[in-house]
C-alpha cells in the first residue's frame, strides 16, 4: 500500500470526478474576506502545495498583506474531487492552498520564503508522517514572473539545504491548473472556531530561505 500510495496515477487510471463544483462558505473563517472570485481590486493569487493543507494554510493566512486564502485540490485529473477520492492516490492532485494577497503589501517573494521555509521540500511523496503523492510539494504558478521567481527561490533554497547535508529538493514548479475548492470543513480547519489545537502534519527545516523580506512565522 505504501508503494501504491507513492505512486502519482495515470490520467487514463484517475478517477472520473463530477461536473458539480463543492460548495464552500462565502466568508473566511479569520479574515472575513470571500473564500472564492471575486476577490478584492488589485488582488492576486499564488497557490502552493506543501502537505498537508490544514497547517499549510494557517501558516499564509497569519502571513501580513494576505487577503483570503481556501484549500483545495489541485495538479491532476479528476475534477471536483472529494477529499477521499484525493486521499487515494487515484486523483493526481495535491492539498493545495491558495493565497490570495494584495500586492501593495506582501510580495510574491515574501509567499515563496513563507512556503520554503514551513515544509521541508527534500521528501519527495510525503511530508512526516504523511505519505502518498497528495502530500508532494509543489508552485503552481500562474504567469512567467511567477514561474522565474519561483524557480529562483528553489535554486537559492537548495543552496542551503545543500550545505546543511539536506538532499535534492523535489518541489514541482508548474503551470496552474484548475484548483478546485475542498469541503467547507476543511477550511480555515485550524481556526480557533474550528481546531485550534488540531493535527498539522508540516514543519519546516529550520532554515531560512535567503528570499523576500518577510520571516515566515
Amino acid at each position: 500500500m505504501f508503494f501504491a500510495k507513492t505512486q502519482p496515477v495515470s490520467p487514463e487510471k484517475a478517477l472520473p470526478g463530477r461536473a458539480e463544483p463543492i460548495p464552500v462558505p462565502p466568508r473566511h473563517e479569520v479574515l472575513d474576506a470571500p473564500l472564492a472570485p471575486p476577490y478584492p481590486a488589485g488582488a492576486e493569487i499564488a497557490e502552493f502545495a506543501l502537505g498537508c493543507f490544514w497547517g499549510a494554510e494557517r501558516k499564509f493566512w497569519q502571513t501580513p498583506g494576505v487577503l483570503s486564502t481556501a484549500v483545495g485540490y489541485e495538479g491532476g485529473y479528476t475534477p471536483n474531487p472529494t477529499y477521499e477520492e484525493v486521499c487515494s492516490g487515484l486523483t493526481g492532485h495535491t492539498e493545495t492552498v491558495r493565497v490570495v494577497y494584495d500586492p501593495s503589501r506582501t510580495t510574491y517573494e515574501d509567499l515563496l520564503r513563507v512556503f520554503w521555509e514551513a515544509h521541508d521540500p527534500t521528501q519527495g511523496m510525503r511530508q512526516g508522517n504523511d505519505v502518498g503523492t497528495q502530500y508532494r510539494s509543489a508552485v503552481f504558478y500562474r504567469d512567467e514572473m511567477q514561474q522565474k521567481l519561483a524557480e529562483a527561490s528553489r535554486a537559492a533554497y537548495q543552496d542551503v539545504l545543500t550545505a546543511a547535508g539536506y538532499g535534492p529538493i523535489t518541489t514541482e514548479v508548474t503551470k496552474a491548473t484548475d484548483f478546485y475548492f475542498a469541503e467547507d470543513y476543511h477550511q480555515q480547519y485550524l481556526s480557533d472556531n474550528k481546531n485550534p489545537n488540531g493535527y498539522c502534519g508540516i514543519d519546516g527545516t529550520g532554515l531560512s530561505c535567503p528570499i523576500g523580506v518577510a520571516p515566515a512565522e
